[in-house]
């Protein structure tokens, strides 16, 4: 048996968010804990509505949600940790969730711990109970799906649970509205008590060893852990802070008689020993508090996933599914698209040029506010109704039950380049931003397996890119756009797919398997309340992110193509952009790409931006073409002539292949500034600086090939 030291995580500057979740000043802290997939993030999202963040936590690595709850009982800040299994943590995300409840001395423990149950899985979620119960933390017990275990038969007799537990227990459908209130008044009342719960009983045997392991404990070591959870800690092995090792192992002595003769010589089948009881207490308590009616039979969330998960079809339902949901967004997105930009191209420029002529502004600022600050951001924001209606299609997914079917369904490419399907989700995270899935890797319990993950998570196509796709491939493909976006996530499935066999054949030989272990929660409804938290959560932090460093970057843009290069030119504020250091450093640059089709300095010049956010990859070519022709305003409409035209020069006549090298390059090179800082958070930094060299190796001679043979074939 492998030890489990209780240390306290390395403390590491937080990768992506100032903002980190610590706790409101005189507000109760109340933790969500509870198993993956039991309706503890739903719970979350129900009872915080907007008023919620997501960040590392203090000192910490680990990110984890916060929201306020408000109550007629006044506000408390509501903490939602990561799912577990159990408090014997395998990951940084399960070792956050073990300290903050076992930990007096931590910063923020938790004043009440609302423990979520899964009715109609309860002896799955009971090992978890066990473990709470033992480290004296107040406890509320939450029973989510309730109305499925009704559906199935199971009835749970509450009041008889709640007093073998020596806890609150309130059966919650939060979809629903049922039982938050009650759920709200069992937390003011456990906040009110402070009153530890009941102990599971181990069997009389345990029990007794357990009692003498109390009595060994050493006084500093009482005053910060709990004396049922250390001496248990220390019976299975594990080690505590403060505790001498000659105190473990007379606990591991004194627990020899627990053994069978032929045992007695291996201690670690203690944790066997202790395990096997509290999986004969979890047993004991179902049996006399939940009853059946009439046979199991299969509901229909089996029947459909014999379909949705099968070994055959699974995967391209998945593909599918995926399909529908960038041809949906791009064709429903493109009126909406439209409208705005002509808004900010009619109203917002000419009101803004009026005013700033009104004031005699200086060519400089007419140039930095309409050319720059309004072109380059104004582009931005027509994308937000695609990025809207992608949120909300993904939250549909998400919340109906099936992107847990898909990493069942995604498992079998997980093990082709040796990672745990736990990985998926990580990489699934990407598809939305790769700086937060980067801070998922922290899921994995080996670290070879989170550094290849992180390698290859760049990879991921995310959403961030999904706006300059949409714009190029309207321009180029029009109504067959939507296919050729998805098109560019599925390459970047294949391309995660095929670096993780080079990696897994090169640096990452013999690395061990971990099989996927997910409980798959029922399909439901989606609910427009936790679809309209989510998406806006989403939305509000890709524009939070995405506004402060467009406006960054259009403003050096816009300073440097506001300097002549070498002189000359029209001056400061008056030189064209094609000679000014921004446009000399984007030349400089563009006889690189001259193989793969697009060796201008437009196209250059927006991918030296996208380096360092590819939000500002379509404020960068609106910004380029509107400066460096006045005369034209820079709606996507009016960019699309000057991109075809100079698509069309670049690649002797070959424009297609040189977009779509064009596209791929764009996939496959460093996403942003912000994941490189996320990387070396995570990674390192030589093995960040591997990655970035790796990236624009493979882009690179991705986007040659693509249009070496798209102009043979096209």
């Amino acid at each position: 048996m492998s030890e489990r030291p209780l240390t306290r995580l390395v403390l590491e500057k937080p990768c992506c968010d100032a903002d980190a979740p610590g706790v409101d000043e005189g507000h109760a802290r109340v933790a969500l804990v509870g198993n993956p997939n039991v309706g503890k993030s739903t719970l979350f999202n129900i009872l915080t509505g907007a008023r919620q963040r997501v960040g590392n936590w203090p000192g910490k690595t680990v990110s984890v949600a916060r929201g306020t709850w408000r109550t007629p009982d006044g506000e408390m800040t509501l903490i939602d940790l990561p799912g577990t299994y159990s408090l014997l943590p395998d990951s940084p995300d399960e070792a956050l969730t073990r300290d903050l409840l076992v930990d007096r001395g931590m910063d923020d423990r938790p004043d009440v711990v609302v423990l979520t149950l899964d009715s109609a899985n309860l002896a799955r979620n009971l090992y978890l109970l066990a473990q709470v119960m033992e480290t004296g933390v107040p406890i509320v017990v939450a029973l989510t799906m309730v109305d499925i275990a009704e559906s199935r038969g199971i009835r749970i007799d509450v009041g008889r649970f709640a007093e073998l537990i020596g806890a609150p227990v309130v059966p919650v459908v939060p979809r629903q509205n049922r039982g938050l209130d009650a759920l709200r008044t069992a937390v003011a009342g456990a906040l009110a008590e402070r009153r530890p719960p009941g102990e599971p009983d181990l069997g009389e045997d345990v029990e007794a060893v357990l009692a003498d392991v109390v009595a060994l404990l050493p006084a500093e070591a009482l005053l910060r852990y709990p004396e049922r959870w250390t001496a248990t800690a220390l019976l299975t092995g594990e080690t505590v802070p403060g505790v001498p090792e000659e105190v473990g192992a007379l606990a591991r002595a004194a627990g020899a008689g627990l053994l069978a003769e032929d045992e007695a010589d291996d201690l670690d089948d203690l944790e066997i020993v202790v395990a096997e009881q509290r999986y004969a207490w979890a047993h004991r308590l179902i049996a006399e508090t939940v009853r059946r009616k009439g046979d199991v039979r299969a509901t229909v969330s089996d029947r459909v996933d014999r379909v949705l998960t099968s070994r055959w079809v699974g995967l391209p339902i998945f593909l599918l599914v995926m399909w529908g949901v960038f041809i949906l967004t791009t064709k429903a997105a493109a009126p909406l698209q439209s409208g705005l930009q002509d808004l900010i191209d009619g109203p917002v420029t000419g009101g803004a040029g009026h005013a700033l002529r009104g004031v005699s502004a200086p060519v400089w600022l007419s140039g930095l506010v309409l050319n720059g600050i309004i072109g380059g951001v104004g582009q931005l924001l027509s994308f937000v109704p695609l990025m809207a209606i992608m949120f909300v299609l993904l939250s549909v997914l998400e919340d109906s039950g099936y992107m847990a079917r898909a990493a069942f369904v995604v498992d079998r490419l997980m093990r082709l380049i040796g990672l745990p399907g736990r990985a998926f989700l990580p990489l699934v995270v990407g598809f939305g931003c790769n700086v937060p899935a980067l801070a998922g890797t922290r899921i994995l319990a080996d670290r070879r397996h989170r550094l290849l993950t992180g390698l290859l998570i760049p990879f991921v196509s995310c959403s961030a890119r999904l706006t300059v796709y949409v714009l190029v491939a309207g321009v180029f493909f029009g109504s067959n756009a939507g296919t050729v976006v998805f098109a560019m996530y599925v390459l970047s499935i294949v391309l995660v797919v095929g670096m993780g066999l080079l990696l897994r054949g090169t640096l990452f030989r013999g690395m061990s398997y971990e099989p996927l272990v997910l409980d798959l929660p029922p399909y439901r409804l989606p609910t427009l309340r936790v679809i309209g938290a989510q998406t806006w959560q989403k939305l509000w932090a890709f524009l939070r992110t995405a506004s402060g460093l467009i406006v960054a970057t259009v403003t050096v843009v816009w300073l440097l193509s506001s300097i002549p290069a070498g002189g000359g030119h029209g001056g400061f504020g008056r030189t064209p952009i094609e000679h000014s250091l921004f446009g000399g450093t984007s030349r400089a640059v563009a006889p690189a790409f001259a193989p793969a089709g697009f060796g201008d300095w437009h196209p250059s010049a927006a991918l030296i931006t996208g380096f360092v956010a590819k939000e500002a990859v379509v404020s960068t070519v609106a910004q380029t073409y509107s400066m460096g022709e006045p005369s034209d305003n820079h709606r996507a409409g009016s960019l699309g002539p000057a991109l075809r035209q100079t698509f069309e020069r670049t690649s002797h006549g070959h424009p297609i292949p040189a977009v779509l090298a064009f596209m791929v390059f764009l996939l496959a090179y460093t996403p942003c500034m912000t994941t490189v800082a996320a990387q070396r958070a995570e990674l390192g930094g030589r093995m960040t600086l591997f990655g970035i060299g790796m990236q624009l190796v493979v882009a690179w001679l991705l986007a040659v090939a693509v249009f070496q043979i798209g102009a043979l074939l096209l």
